[in-house]
């Protein structure tokens, strides 16, 4: 029976959870997500906890921040002069941004404080310091990538 290895591609079915059991991310019905396992596509722990899974093999796991997204370095917080804005723009609490680099690469943060005179954007991903709970289902593993065109009986996501 083959196993989940590095150099694999395979197809998964999951929901990721926060600690709260908020929901963050799962497939859509039939829509199994296809990785190249150790890539370095999706995050580490959620790559090793995969390892050595076998289709249809069905397993839930939780991650704490560091095998997740980092914890939160309150050094990516950043407040910048609202007058260094354009005009038109009215940003929000809450709201995700995109900021350039000087080498072209936009940089998502998320507004954490907004008034008339500043703005502070947080630099961290969105689950940084998070634990994550992850309930995963192995749909296929092959050694080329695929596509999944048809919703069969088998779906994992059924």
């Amino acid at each position: 029976m083959k196993r989940v290895e590095n150099g694999n591609f395979v197809r998964l079915c999951f929901t990721g959870k926060l600690d709260d059991g908020l929901i963050f991310d799962k497939t859509k019905k039939c829509k199994p997500l296809e990785i190249m396992v150790g890539d370095g596509g999706i995050i580490k722990g959620f790559e090793n906890a995969i390892l050595g899974m076998v289709q249809n093999e069905k397993k839930s796991f939780s991650l704490d921040p560091g095998e997740a997204y980092g914890e939160r370095d309150e050094r990516l917080e950043r407040t910048f002069p609202r007058s260094s804005l354009p005009l038109d723009f009215e940003p929000s609490a809450g709201q995700v941004i995109l900021f350039m680099t000087e080498e072209g690469r936009e940089i998502p943060a998320v507004v954490n404080f907004v008034d008339d005179e500043i703005l502070v954007a947080d630099f961290n991903h969105p689950l940084a310091g998070r634990s994550l709970d992850f309930d995963v289902e192995i749909a296929e593993i092959n050694n080329a990538p695929g596509s999944m065109e048809r919703c069969d009986a088998e779906c994992c996501c059924a």
